[in-house]
């Protein structure tokens, strides 16, 4: 079973969020995901100062099975960009809460969160996925 941590937020895109307070989050793709994705040897991310909308695409994994967009879980504007990631790809395999953060982002919303899954409800969401 993968590993989903009860004090973030996600999304049915595989996203997690994690509040930094003040409004601002930090995004990464989910234990669940960077699995399924297999090794990642790429990480295209956005700008720093990009607005996005929630659910737009915002970049992309590219692993040795396949490229996957990431999409945005929130509207917001980029405000930091993990750049460690263009030299280290694969801390999104190692360490995908931690190291392996994508970007963090001044919400338009902050009680936009409130509308993301649980770590429960995110939980049964991949089981019911994996048994469709």
């Amino acid at each position: 079973m993968a590993n989903v941590p009860d004090d973030l937020k996600y999304s049915k895109d595989h996203e997690w969020v994690r509040s930094l307070g003040k409004g601002q989050v930090q995004v990464g793709i989910t234990d669940h995901a960077q699995r399924q994705l297999g090794d990642i040897v790429y990480v295209e991310l956005p700008k720093t100062g990009d607005r996005l909308d929630q659910y737009e695409p915002f970049g992309s994994v590219e692993s040795v099975k396949a490229v996957s967009e990431i999409f945005m879980p929130l509207t917001g504007r980029i405000s930091a960009v993990n750049e460690s990631l263009n030299d280290e790809p694969e801390q999104v395999n190692t360490d995908p809460f931690g190291d392996g953060w994508l970007v963090q982002v001044e919400l338009s919303d902050p009680k936009a969160l409130d509308g993301l899954l649980t770590a429960a409800e995110y939980r049964d969401f991949i089981q019911q996925d994996s048994s469709d």
